[in-house]
């Protein structure tokens, strides 16, 4: 009853949402009151996963709120197309606001449903909505204290491997820096590097160095680089983990010419080819990389090196971020109806479509079977985010303050071996100082 009085007095939840469309009574079976043989507007980012995932959520729509439908209309350039709909005050009721073009959240904060009325509910099978997604999914949806965003697509961050190829050679994945230079040193015996980058992909190696660091060093690391404090980047966890990735550079342990070759293309030599032995990646690469992939890879993730075996955080610690943001705008006509499409998709057979035919996991825990689907990258994220438990992190300074673009220059540097390490620390700082020390960037203070 707790829960209930707080959601029905809550702004998000006021007579069923912004929006003029009708109204229905809430039960238990329709906790945000949608009216039946309604119909929900969706405009949804075509990109990577399609659009087809919500449309699938007709097949179990109806059996909560009679007749209720979703109408899905496939949109790549979000801003363009939907920020007038916000200005003439008649938006879509659902938006996946992603992709390139995505609107910025601060600019509509206030023009949003608030979506913790929905973790409040229970999903199709009658369990509580907070109690069956991972740890921390509200956090990228959460703006200025409020959850105005369900991301609900989990992006593992890991490095990736052929489990075939390894057990073929008797290698192990590698649990600390000082290993995967043993590897290294294994890999050339063979004729084989250590790593591969492409150019427009160079960051990837940021993204590991980081969340080595982060394990290495804790929560000062993390929060350092988050608030752009100064030296963050000569933190002694990332200068470790930074001068092992130079002696590895310097050791010639990346396919060389990375820096001149389409990201895809330096990909293919890792897991086509097979003449790099790991990568650094998120869950998406089995499903992008598929078409390019040699036959019995068995793609496999394991969880970033640290540099000691002792760090702040296990070694099963890792990044896992949720994404694809689905927002509820209050002047829709029906946001209650796109609630309730949102309590769809985190239904078990939503969620397991969706795992099944994009093979990514959603936030919802437990709709992976044991045998993924026969993806081995979909079994090991699975397996990542269970042995993780509540030990995950994430950070957003990059996308928040839009460096990647600046970084990518001294990251292609240093891993073609024209910038050493104290250069590319030099350069990232400069970077993370111009952001810090411009008064018109809206700051994000993170705690």
């Amino acid at each position: 009853m707790g829960s209930f009085a707080v959601a029905c007095s809550s702004p998000s939840s006021k007579d069923n949402g912004g929006g003029s469309g009708p109204k229905g009574e809430k039960s238990a079976t329709n906790p945000f009151g949608v009216a039946a043989n309604s119909t929900v507007e969706a405009a949804i980012f075509d990109g990577g996963y399609g659009t087809d995932y919500v449309d699938y959520t007709n097949q179990v729509l109806g059996s909560q709120v009679k007749g209720l439908k979703v109408k899905v209309d496939p949109v790549v350039d979000i801003a363009p197309q939907l920020q007038p709909r916000f200005v003439g005050g008649n938006p879509p009721d659902l938006i996946d606001n992603s992709g390139e073009d995505q609107i910025g959240f601060l600019g509509i904060l206030d023009q949003l449903e608030e979506l913790d009325d929905l973790f409040e509910a229970n999903t199709y099978e009658g369990k509580k909505i907070a109690d069956i997604v991972y740890p921390g999914v509200k956090d990228p949806g959460t703006f200025r204290d409020k959850f105005v965003a369900l991301n609900y697509v989990m992006t593992v961050y890991g490095v990736w491997y052929s489990k075939t190829l390894f057990e073929e050679n008797g290698w192990t994945p590698p649990k600390t820096w000082d290993e995967a230079l043993d590897l290294g040193q294994q890999a050339k015996k063979k004729g084989k590097y250590l790593f591969v980058h492409g150019k427009e992909a160079a960051t990837y190696y940021r993204t590991l160095l980081i969340d080595s660091a982060i394990k290495e060093g804790g929560d000062e690391v993390r929060l350092a680089l988050e608030n752009l404090e100064k030296g963050c980047w000569s933190h002694p966890a990332v200068q470790g983990v930074i001068k092992v990735m130079e002696t590895m550079v310097r050791q010639k342990m990346f396919v060389p010419g990375g820096s001149g070759t389409q990201f895809q293309k330096a990909q293919a030599i890792w897991s086509n080819d097979q003449k790099a032995l790991l990568y650094p990646s998120g869950g998406w690469i089995e499903n992008e990389m598929k078409k390019a992939t040699k036959a019995d890879f068995q793609m496999t993730g394991f969880p970033s090196m640290t540099l000691t075996d002792k760090p702040a955080l296990p070694w099963e610690s890792l990044r896992a971020a949720a994404g694809e943001p689905f927002i509820v705008p209050r002047q829709g006509k029906n946001p209650a109806g796109a609630k309730e499409v949102l309590r769809a998709m985190l239904s078990e057979k939503a969620a397991a479509n969706f795992s099944k035919t994009k093979l990514a996991p959603t936030i919802v825990k437990g709709t992976v079977p044991a045998d993924g689907y026969g993806s081995t990258a979909l079994v090991s994220q699975t397996k990542m985010l269970e042995a993780a438990g509540t030990n995950i992190f994430n950070y957003m300074f990059v996308e928040t303050y839009g460096m990647n673009t600046d970084q990518l220059v001294p990251w292609n540097s240093f891993l073609a071996g024209d910038l050493d390490g104290k250069g590319l620390t030099s350069a990232l700082q400069k970077i993370s100082d111009k952001v810090r020390e411009d008064d018109s960037v809206d700051k994000v203070k993170v705690s």
